[in-house]
Protein backbone atom coordinates (compact mmCIF):
# COMPACT_ATOMS: atom_id res chain seq x y z
CA UNK A 1 0.00 0.00 0.00
CA UNK A 2 1.54 3.37 -0.48
CA UNK A 3 2.73 5.11 2.43
CA UNK A 4 0.73 8.65 3.22
CA UNK A 5 2.33 11.69 3.13
CA UNK A 6 2.34 11.85 7.30
CA UNK A 7 4.13 8.31 6.77
CA UNK A 8 6.70 9.41 4.73
CA UNK A 9 7.32 12.25 6.53
CA UNK A 10 7.37 10.42 9.97
CA UNK A 11 10.00 7.99 8.56
CA UNK A 12 12.88 10.51 7.89
CA UNK A 13 15.88 10.86 9.52
CA UNK A 14 16.84 14.42 9.89
CA UNK A 15 20.29 15.40 9.28
CA UNK A 16 22.55 18.41 9.09
CA UNK A 17 22.34 21.02 6.03
CA UNK A 18 23.87 20.59 3.02
CA UNK A 19 26.89 23.18 2.89
CA UNK A 20 26.34 24.11 -0.91
CA UNK A 21 22.72 24.33 -0.22
CA UNK A 22 22.46 26.05 2.86
CA UNK A 23 25.21 28.34 0.97
CA UNK A 24 22.83 29.19 -1.84
CA UNK A 25 19.66 30.16 0.78
CA UNK A 26 21.89 32.58 2.72
CA UNK A 27 22.67 34.11 -0.73
CA UNK A 28 18.58 34.53 -1.26
CA UNK A 29 18.57 35.71 2.86
CA UNK A 30 21.54 38.68 1.84
CA UNK A 31 18.99 39.72 -0.64
CA UNK A 32 15.65 39.89 1.22
CA UNK A 33 17.50 41.15 3.80
CA UNK A 34 18.58 43.87 2.01
CA UNK A 35 15.17 44.74 0.84
CA UNK A 36 13.62 44.52 4.54
CA UNK A 37 16.68 46.92 5.58
CA UNK A 38 17.42 44.65 8.17
CA UNK A 39 20.75 45.26 10.54
CA UNK A 40 22.07 43.03 13.00
CA UNK A 41 23.88 43.76 16.19
CA UNK A 42 26.07 41.16 18.23
CA UNK A 43 26.64 41.29 21.48
CA UNK A 44 27.63 37.53 21.71
CA UNK A 45 28.77 35.95 18.08
CA UNK A 46 27.47 32.73 17.29
CA UNK A 47 29.23 32.71 13.97
CA UNK A 48 32.60 32.07 16.14
CA UNK A 49 31.24 29.12 18.27
CA UNK A 50 32.00 25.82 16.70
CA UNK A 51 30.45 23.93 19.39
CA UNK A 52 26.86 22.38 19.41
CA UNK A 53 24.72 25.35 20.46
CA UNK A 54 20.62 26.27 20.18
CA UNK A 55 19.94 29.60 19.14
CA UNK A 56 16.01 30.81 19.90
CA UNK A 57 14.37 34.25 19.33
CA UNK A 58 11.06 35.84 19.42
CA UNK A 59 8.93 34.72 16.78
CA UNK A 60 8.25 38.04 14.77
CA UNK A 61 6.78 36.79 11.66
CA UNK A 62 6.11 34.57 8.75
CA UNK A 63 9.88 34.53 7.43
CA UNK A 64 12.07 34.73 10.82
CA UNK A 65 14.98 32.12 9.22
CA UNK A 66 15.53 35.41 7.16
CA UNK A 67 16.41 37.14 10.28
CA UNK A 68 17.98 34.16 12.10
CA UNK A 69 20.14 32.42 9.46
CA UNK A 70 22.76 34.82 8.89
CA UNK A 71 23.30 35.75 12.56
CA UNK A 72 25.01 32.13 12.83
CA UNK A 73 26.10 31.81 9.52
CA UNK A 74 28.65 29.81 8.23
CA UNK A 75 26.98 27.64 11.06
CA UNK A 76 24.54 25.93 9.84
CA UNK A 77 21.00 25.66 11.44
CA UNK A 78 18.35 22.63 11.67
CA UNK A 79 15.31 24.86 11.70
CA UNK A 80 12.13 23.35 14.05
CA UNK A 81 8.99 24.34 12.14
CA UNK A 82 4.90 23.41 12.36
CA UNK A 83 4.21 20.08 11.01
CA UNK A 84 1.42 21.14 8.60
CA UNK A 85 3.97 23.20 6.80
CA UNK A 86 4.91 20.26 5.03
CA UNK A 87 2.20 19.39 3.72
CA UNK A 88 1.93 22.00 1.44
CA UNK A 89 3.64 22.36 -1.86
CA UNK A 90 6.08 24.04 -2.52
CA UNK A 91 7.17 24.94 0.69
CA UNK A 92 7.87 21.12 1.49
CA UNK A 93 10.39 20.54 -0.79
CA UNK A 94 12.61 23.25 0.51
CA UNK A 95 11.63 22.27 4.19
CA UNK A 96 12.76 18.89 3.82
CA UNK A 97 15.55 19.56 1.48
CA UNK A 98 17.04 22.14 4.58
CA UNK A 99 16.56 19.19 6.55
CA UNK A 100 13.96 21.46 8.86
CA UNK A 101 12.72 19.24 11.63
CA UNK A 102 8.51 19.05 11.77
CA UNK A 103 6.88 19.69 15.09
CA UNK A 104 3.30 19.52 15.74
CA UNK A 105 2.75 22.75 17.90
CA UNK A 106 1.08 22.78 21.13
CA UNK A 107 0.96 18.91 21.73
CA UNK A 108 3.98 16.71 22.79
CA UNK A 109 6.03 15.28 19.59
CA UNK A 110 8.84 12.08 20.57
CA UNK A 111 9.31 12.36 16.99
CA UNK A 112 10.86 16.05 16.74
CA UNK A 113 12.47 15.45 19.99
CA UNK A 114 14.26 12.40 19.27
CA UNK A 115 15.38 15.04 16.00
CA UNK A 116 16.22 17.58 17.85
CA UNK A 117 18.84 15.45 20.17
CA UNK A 118 20.01 13.54 17.00
CA UNK A 119 21.60 17.16 15.83
CA UNK A 120 22.78 18.16 18.83
CA UNK A 121 24.77 14.64 19.08
CA UNK A 122 25.64 15.08 15.24
CA UNK A 123 27.40 18.34 16.75
CA UNK A 124 24.75 20.52 14.64
CA UNK A 125 23.47 23.35 15.27
CA UNK A 126 19.58 24.15 16.16
CA UNK A 127 16.91 27.35 16.09
CA UNK A 128 13.50 27.14 17.55
CA UNK A 129 10.88 29.48 18.33
CA UNK A 130 9.58 28.84 21.86
CA UNK A 131 6.55 31.05 21.56
CA UNK A 132 5.76 27.78 19.24
CA UNK A 133 3.96 30.47 16.63
CA UNK A 134 4.45 33.73 14.72
CA UNK A 135 3.37 36.60 16.87
CA UNK A 136 -0.38 36.90 16.36
CA UNK A 137 -0.49 40.77 18.10
CA UNK A 138 3.21 41.89 17.46
CA UNK A 139 3.60 41.25 20.65
CA UNK A 140 5.90 38.15 22.17
CA UNK A 141 3.28 35.22 23.99
CA UNK A 142 5.00 33.40 26.64
CA UNK A 143 7.05 30.68 25.48
CA UNK A 144 5.58 26.93 25.88
CA UNK A 145 5.29 24.73 29.29
CA UNK A 146 8.34 22.37 29.31
CA UNK A 147 11.16 24.97 27.17
CA UNK A 148 13.43 24.98 30.10
CA UNK A 149 13.67 21.63 30.72
CA UNK A 150 14.37 20.57 27.52
CA UNK A 151 17.26 22.88 27.33
CA UNK A 152 18.26 21.56 30.19
CA UNK A 153 18.26 18.30 28.66
CA UNK A 154 20.26 19.09 25.70
CA UNK A 155 22.96 20.82 27.83
CA UNK A 156 24.44 23.03 25.50
CA UNK A 157 24.70 27.00 25.01
CA UNK A 158 21.85 28.55 23.71
CA UNK A 159 22.01 32.15 21.90
CA UNK A 160 18.51 34.47 21.43
CA UNK A 161 17.98 37.03 18.68
CA UNK A 162 15.55 40.14 19.40
CA UNK A 163 13.49 40.88 16.25
CA UNK A 164 12.02 44.17 16.20
CA UNK A 165 10.08 45.37 13.05
CA UNK A 166 9.93 41.99 11.85
CA UNK A 167 6.04 41.68 12.67
CA UNK A 168 5.50 45.29 11.50
CA UNK A 169 6.91 44.54 7.93
CA UNK A 170 5.21 41.19 7.90
CA UNK A 171 1.71 40.86 10.47
CA UNK A 172 -0.34 38.63 10.56
CA UNK A 173 -3.85 39.86 9.91
CA UNK A 174 -2.90 41.43 6.55
CA UNK A 175 -0.10 39.14 4.16
CA UNK A 176 0.92 42.32 2.60
CA UNK A 177 4.73 42.92 2.70
CA UNK A 178 5.06 46.50 4.09
CA UNK A 179 8.84 47.47 3.71
CA UNK A 180 10.53 49.58 6.94
CA UNK A 181 13.33 48.64 8.79
CA UNK A 182 13.93 45.14 10.81
CA UNK A 183 16.68 45.80 13.78
CA UNK A 184 18.16 42.34 15.25
CA UNK A 185 20.51 41.75 18.14
CA UNK A 186 22.16 38.51 19.09
CA UNK A 187 23.20 37.77 22.31
CA UNK A 188 24.23 34.40 24.63
CA UNK A 189 21.26 34.05 27.19
CA UNK A 190 22.61 30.55 28.83
CA UNK A 191 26.12 28.64 29.43
CA UNK A 192 25.79 24.88 29.28
CA UNK A 193 27.11 25.50 33.29
CA UNK A 194 24.18 27.85 33.68
CA UNK A 195 21.41 25.23 32.82
CA UNK A 196 22.80 22.85 34.82
CA UNK A 197 22.86 24.83 37.58
CA UNK A 198 19.46 27.00 36.96
CA UNK A 199 15.35 24.78 37.74
CA UNK A 200 13.72 25.17 34.53
CA UNK A 201 11.14 27.36 35.76
CA UNK A 202 13.76 30.07 36.33
CA UNK A 203 15.20 29.24 32.66
CA UNK A 204 11.71 29.18 31.64
CA UNK A 205 11.48 32.53 33.39
CA UNK A 206 14.85 34.04 31.97
CA UNK A 207 13.64 33.21 27.99
CA UNK A 208 10.12 34.64 28.79
CA UNK A 209 11.53 38.47 30.38
CA UNK A 210 14.80 38.49 27.62
CA UNK A 211 12.00 37.47 24.76
CA UNK A 212 9.42 39.97 26.02
CA UNK A 213 9.02 42.16 23.00
CA UNK A 214 5.92 44.35 21.39
CA UNK A 215 6.92 45.92 18.27
CA UNK A 216 4.55 48.66 18.42
CA UNK A 217 5.96 50.02 21.88
CA UNK A 218 9.68 49.46 20.10
CA UNK A 219 7.92 51.67 17.16
CA UNK A 220 6.83 54.06 19.16
CA UNK A 221 10.46 55.57 19.78
CA UNK A 222 11.75 54.79 16.69
CA UNK A 223 8.96 55.63 14.50
CA UNK A 224 10.18 54.01 11.20
CA UNK A 225 8.00 54.26 8.23
CA UNK A 226 6.40 50.93 6.76
CA UNK A 227 4.82 51.60 3.44
CA UNK A 228 1.19 50.59 3.95
CA UNK A 229 0.37 51.80 0.27
CA UNK A 230 -2.67 53.32 1.68
CA UNK A 231 -4.10 50.18 3.17
CA UNK A 232 -2.62 50.17 6.70
CA UNK A 233 -6.20 49.28 8.07
CA UNK A 234 -6.63 45.88 5.20
CA UNK A 235 -8.12 43.09 7.88
CA UNK A 236 -7.19 44.86 11.04
CA UNK A 237 -10.50 44.32 12.27
CA UNK A 238 -9.63 40.43 12.09
CA UNK A 239 -7.26 41.87 15.26
CA UNK A 240 -9.12 44.79 16.66
CA UNK A 241 -12.41 43.21 16.87
CA UNK A 242 -13.89 45.00 19.81
CA UNK A 243 -15.07 48.94 19.66
CA UNK A 244 -12.88 50.21 22.53
CA UNK A 245 -15.44 53.14 22.92
CA UNK A 246 -19.27 51.25 22.71
CA UNK A 247 -17.88 47.67 23.21
CA UNK A 248 -19.13 45.90 20.27
CA UNK A 249 -17.69 42.77 18.74
CA UNK A 250 -16.76 42.75 15.11
CA UNK A 251 -18.50 45.41 14.41
CA UNK A 252 -15.62 47.15 12.62
CA UNK A 253 -15.03 47.33 9.29
CA UNK A 254 -12.02 48.60 7.66
CA UNK A 255 -11.08 50.99 4.57
CA UNK A 256 -8.19 52.23 3.63
CA UNK A 257 -6.29 53.83 6.41
CA UNK A 258 -8.96 53.99 8.61
CA UNK A 259 -11.66 51.13 10.56
CA UNK A 260 -15.03 52.50 11.65
CA UNK A 261 -17.57 50.97 14.07
CA UNK A 262 -20.68 50.19 12.31
CA UNK A 263 -22.45 49.79 15.83
CA UNK A 264 -21.92 53.65 16.94
CA UNK A 265 -19.87 55.05 14.53
CA UNK A 266 -16.10 55.24 16.31
CA UNK A 267 -14.15 55.75 13.77
CA UNK A 268 -10.12 55.38 13.63
CA UNK A 269 -7.21 55.78 11.62
CA UNK A 270 -3.77 54.19 11.34
CA UNK A 271 -0.54 56.03 9.68
CA UNK A 272 2.43 54.24 8.28
CA UNK A 273 4.22 54.32 11.21
CA UNK A 274 1.44 52.36 13.30
CA UNK A 275 0.11 55.32 15.10
CA UNK A 276 -3.47 55.20 15.97
CA UNK A 277 -5.32 57.99 16.02
CA UNK A 278 -9.58 58.90 16.50
CA UNK A 279 -11.37 60.48 13.36
CA UNK A 280 -13.87 62.93 14.23
CA UNK A 281 -15.60 64.18 17.53
CA UNK A 282 -16.10 61.80 19.85
CA UNK A 283 -13.96 58.96 18.72
CA UNK A 284 -11.37 57.02 21.05
CA UNK A 285 -8.88 54.94 20.77
CA UNK A 286 -6.21 53.36 22.75
CA UNK A 287 -2.83 54.35 22.16
CA UNK A 288 -1.03 51.79 20.67
CA UNK A 289 -2.67 48.75 18.20
CA UNK A 290 -1.24 46.30 21.28
CA UNK A 291 -2.73 48.14 23.77
CA UNK A 292 -6.20 47.70 21.71
CA UNK A 293 -5.80 44.01 21.69
CA UNK A 294 -4.63 43.78 25.30
CA UNK A 295 -8.24 45.42 26.23
CA UNK A 296 -9.88 42.20 24.11
CA UNK A 297 -7.54 39.86 26.74
CA UNK A 298 -8.98 41.90 29.15
CA UNK A 299 -12.63 40.86 28.41
CA UNK A 300 -11.88 37.65 27.83
CA UNK A 301 -9.86 37.11 30.88
CA UNK A 302 -13.36 38.97 32.62
CA UNK A 303 -15.81 36.54 30.77
CA UNK A 304 -14.06 33.26 31.71
CA UNK A 305 -14.05 33.87 35.29
CA UNK A 306 -17.76 33.50 34.99
CA UNK A 307 -18.34 29.00 35.96
CA UNK A 308 -21.05 28.57 33.48
CA UNK A 309 -19.37 31.03 30.60
CA UNK A 310 -19.56 29.25 27.54
CA UNK A 311 -18.38 30.55 23.88
CA UNK A 312 -19.84 28.26 20.46
CA UNK A 313 -20.05 28.60 16.91
CA UNK A 314 -20.72 26.86 13.90
CA UNK A 315 -17.40 25.65 11.89
CA UNK A 316 -16.23 24.09 8.99
CA UNK A 317 -13.43 21.64 9.26
CA UNK A 318 -10.48 21.12 7.43
CA UNK A 319 -7.54 17.67 7.73
CA UNK A 320 -4.35 17.52 5.94
CA UNK A 321 -4.18 15.14 2.90
CA UNK A 322 -3.04 11.83 3.01
CA UNK A 323 -1.50 11.41 -0.46
CA UNK A 324 -1.21 14.83 -2.11
CA UNK A 325 0.10 18.39 -1.08
CA UNK A 326 -1.82 21.44 -0.89
CA UNK A 327 -1.43 24.16 -3.31
CA UNK A 328 -1.75 28.23 -2.84
CA UNK A 329 -2.44 29.52 0.98
CA UNK A 330 -4.67 26.26 1.71
CA UNK A 331 -3.53 24.69 4.54
CA UNK A 332 -6.08 22.29 4.99
CA UNK A 333 -8.67 19.83 2.75
CA UNK A 334 -12.24 21.04 4.40
CA UNK A 335 -13.86 18.06 4.45
CA UNK A 336 -16.64 18.44 7.11
CA UNK A 337 -18.70 21.08 9.82
CA UNK A 338 -19.87 21.05 12.88
CA UNK A 339 -20.31 23.25 16.30
CA UNK A 340 -17.54 23.96 18.42
CA UNK A 341 -17.95 25.00 22.16
CA UNK A 342 -15.94 26.15 24.44
CA UNK A 343 -16.70 25.88 28.56
CA UNK A 344 -15.14 24.91 31.65
CA UNK A 345 -14.39 21.46 30.60
CA UNK A 346 -12.76 22.16 27.75
CA UNK A 347 -13.40 22.08 24.13
CA UNK A 348 -16.03 20.12 22.36
CA UNK A 349 -16.36 19.47 18.81
CA UNK A 350 -19.90 17.82 17.23
CA UNK A 351 -20.82 17.27 13.65
CA UNK A 352 -19.91 15.67 10.64
CA UNK A 353 -16.04 15.06 9.03
CA UNK A 354 -15.73 13.05 5.59
CA UNK A 355 -19.33 12.45 5.45
CA UNK A 356 -19.17 10.77 9.25
CA UNK A 357 -20.51 11.65 12.34
CA UNK A 358 -17.24 13.00 14.44
CA UNK A 359 -17.07 14.58 17.89
CA UNK A 360 -14.55 14.49 20.29
CA UNK A 361 -13.48 16.67 23.67
CA UNK A 362 -10.31 18.20 24.77
CA UNK A 363 -9.29 19.38 28.37
CA UNK A 364 -8.64 22.97 28.83
CA UNK A 365 -4.95 21.31 29.84
CA UNK A 366 -4.86 19.82 26.36
CA UNK A 367 -5.71 23.10 24.33
CA UNK A 368 -4.00 25.74 26.09
CA UNK A 369 -3.75 27.94 22.71
CA UNK A 370 -4.09 28.05 18.78
CA UNK A 371 -2.13 27.46 15.92
CA UNK A 372 -3.03 29.89 13.00
CA UNK A 373 -1.09 28.35 9.24
CA UNK A 374 -1.65 31.90 7.96
CA UNK A 375 -3.45 34.93 9.29
CA UNK A 376 -6.23 35.35 11.58
CA UNK A 377 -9.00 33.74 9.51
CA UNK A 378 -8.91 29.81 10.55
CA UNK A 379 -7.37 27.98 13.72
CA UNK A 380 -6.21 24.38 14.39
CA UNK A 381 -5.45 22.01 16.99
CA UNK A 382 -4.22 18.54 17.31
CA UNK A 383 -6.99 15.88 18.28
CA UNK A 384 -5.26 12.49 19.12
CA UNK A 385 -2.09 13.96 17.46
CA UNK A 386 -4.43 14.72 14.06
CA UNK A 387 -4.32 18.46 12.91
CA UNK A 388 -7.60 19.84 12.71
CA UNK A 389 -8.29 23.25 11.52
CA UNK A 390 -11.54 25.46 12.24
CA UNK A 391 -12.87 28.08 9.94
CA UNK A 392 -15.90 29.67 11.98
CA UNK A 393 -18.74 30.94 10.21
CA UNK A 394 -18.34 34.15 12.31
CA UNK A 395 -14.40 34.87 11.36
CA UNK A 396 -13.88 35.79 15.40
CA UNK A 397 -10.56 33.63 15.16
CA UNK A 398 -9.23 35.75 17.84
CA UNK A 399 -11.79 36.09 20.13
CA UNK A 400 -11.69 32.29 19.67
CA UNK A 401 -7.71 32.48 20.37
CA UNK A 402 -8.02 34.89 23.11
CA UNK A 403 -11.04 32.77 25.25
CA UNK A 404 -8.97 29.32 24.73
CA UNK A 405 -6.04 30.42 26.13
CA UNK A 406 -7.71 32.36 29.28
CA UNK A 407 -9.84 29.53 29.98
CA UNK A 408 -6.80 27.19 30.23
CA UNK A 409 -5.33 29.86 32.80
CA UNK A 410 -8.37 30.17 34.86
CA UNK A 411 -8.47 26.73 34.75
CA UNK A 412 -5.08 26.00 36.29
CA UNK A 413 -3.15 25.09 33.37
CA UNK A 414 0.61 25.05 33.04
CA UNK A 415 0.59 28.19 30.39
CA UNK A 416 0.09 31.07 32.77
CA UNK A 417 0.98 34.37 31.60
CA UNK A 418 3.70 36.34 32.18
CA UNK A 419 4.36 40.00 33.95
CA UNK A 420 6.82 41.01 30.80
CA UNK A 421 5.46 42.83 27.95
CA UNK A 422 8.47 44.43 26.38
CA UNK A 423 12.48 44.08 27.23
CA UNK A 424 14.81 46.92 25.33
CA UNK A 425 17.43 44.88 23.35
CA UNK A 426 19.28 47.78 23.63
CA UNK A 427 19.87 47.78 27.03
Amino acid sequence: MKKTLQEKLLARQVKTPNGLLYWILMLVVKVLNKKTHTTFRYKADPRKDREPFIIISNHASRVDYQFTGPVCYPNKLNYVVGYNEFFRFPACLLLKLAQVIPKKNFTPDLYCMRQMRSIIHQGGHLCIMPEGMSSITGMAQPVMAGTGKFLKMMGVTVYYTKISGGYLTYTKHCLDERVGRVEVTVDRMFTPQELKRLPPQEIEDTMNRLLAHDDYIWNREAQVTFRGKGQMAKKLDTLLYMCPKCGAMYQMKCSGNEMRCTACGNTVSLDERYNLRPVGEGSVCPELVSDWVLLERKKAEEDVKDPNFTYSGHVRVGKLPEHKTLKGDNTSVICGEGELRLDHSGLTFAGTVEGKPCSFHLTTEQVPTFGMCTDISRFYTFVEGEFMEFYPDRQDVLRWDHLTEEMHRVCGGKWQNVPYRHCDSLH
